[in-house]
C-alpha cells in the first residue's frame, strides 16, 4: 500500500508517518514535561520546519542544475523534492541548540525529539523494505489500437509506469517531463496507463497538448491502481527489469524529482541488459 485514503481524502504513507513522527514526538515532549520541564510543543514544531528546510535546500543544491533554468521551482513543494539526512542532521543540530539555551527543555526536547526520530526510522525502513518486496502485477490492459496486452509482457528492463489521467492537474503538469525523460532515455521502458478514461478523450487530449508519447495504455476499471494500493493521481512506480518495485513517488514530477527517482535504476542490481520484449498485440 503506497497511499492512505479516506473517502476522498489520500495522502502518501511516507507523508502519513512524517506527521505521525510529529505528533509522538510532541505527546511524549508533552508528557515528560508535566514530570518537570517546559512543554516543547512550539519548539519541536519550528525544528520540524527547519529540519523540512534543510532538507529541501540540499535538495536544491544536489539537483540544481534542473533547477536553475526555472529558479521558480525551488519554492515548488509539489514535486516532492527533499534530502532526508540533511534535515535530520540539521533537526539535530538545532535541538541541541535550543537545548542549551534553555535548560527547562533539554529532558523534554531530548525525549520528544528522540523518539519522533527512532518512530520515523523504523517505520519508514519497514515501509521500504515492504514496497521492494512488491512485484510487478498480473494485469491485463489495452493499448491505443484497442488490443489486450498483459502488463507483465513489458518485464525485461527498467519500467517506469505513469499512473494518471486527463482531468488531474499535477499529471497534466508533469507530462512534459515524463516526454522529455521518454526520449532522453531510450534505454527505460515508459508506460502511461490512463485511468478509466476512453480512449477518445485521451488522444483529444494528447492531440490538443501537443504531446507525442509511446506507450499509451488503458485501465478502464483502474484495477492496477488498486493492485498497487495507490488511489490518487499521478502515481509513478519504478520497476527493475525482473519486475520488483524499486521505489514510487506520489504526486507531481519536476524534473528534479525525476531525476532522482531514476537514479534508483542505477543503483539497483543488473538483472537483465536486454530490451522488454514487445507484446504481439502492441505497437512498438
Amino acid at each position: 500500500m503506497l497511499t492512505f485514503t479516506l473517502g476522498t481524502f489520500a495522502i502518501a504513507l511516507n507523508h502519513l508517518l512524517l506527521i505521525s513522527a510529529l505528533a509522538l514526538a510532541t505527546f511524549i515532549g508533552w508528557r515528560v514535561a508535566k514530570r518537570g520541564g517546559e512543554n516543547p510543543e512550539s519548539v519541536l514544531f519550528s525544528l520540524f520546519l527547519i529540519g523540512m528546510l534543510a532538507a529541501r535546500i540540499s535538495f536544491v543544491a544536489v539537483y540544481w542544475t534542473h533547477y536553475r533554468n526555472d529558479p521558480w521551482q525551488i519554492i515548488d513543494l509539489r514535486d516532492g523534492g527533499f534530502l532526508a539526512w540533511p534535515g535530520v542532521i540539521a533537526l539535530v543540530l538545532a535541538t541541541l541548540y535550543r537545548g542549551w539555551r534553555r535548560p527547562g527543555l533539554r529532558r523534554p526536547l531530548g525525549f520528544g525529539v528522540a523518539s519522533g526520530l527512532a518512530f520515523w526510522l523504523l517505520a519508514t525502513f519497514s515501509l521500504t523494505i515492504y514496497e521492494q518486496g512488491t512485484r510487478l502485477p498480473e494485469i491485463t490492459l489495452r493499448n491505443a489500437a484497442g488490443k489486450t496486452v498483459q502488463l507483465a509482457d513489458y518485464k525485461g528492463g527498467p519500467l517506469v509506469i505513469n499512473l494518471w489521467a486527463t482531468w488531474c492537474p499535477p499529471c497534466r503538469r508533469e507530462m512534459p517531463v515524463l516526454e522529455n525523460a521518454q526520449q532522453q532515455r531510450p534505454d527505460l521502458t515508459f508506460l502511461f496507463v490512463n485511468q478509466a478514461e476512453s480512449m477518445q478523450s485521451v488522444a483529444t487530449f494528447l492531440e490538443t497538448q501537443g504531446l507525442s508519447l509511446s506507450n499509451v495504455l488503458f485501465d478502464g476499471s483502474g484495477r492496477l491502481g488498486q493492485a498497487v494500493g495507490s488511489m490518487a493521481l499521478p502515481t509513478t512506480l519504478f520497476y527493475s527489469p525482473d519486475g520488483r518495485l524499486l521505489g514510487s513517488h506520489l504526486g507531481e514530477l519536476s524534473q528534479a524529482s525525476l531525476a532522482r527517482a531514476l537514479e534508483s535504476f542505477d543503483s539497483a542490481p543488473a538483472t537483465s541488459s536486454r530490451k522488454p520484449p514487445c507484446p504481439a498485440s502492441a505497437t512498438c
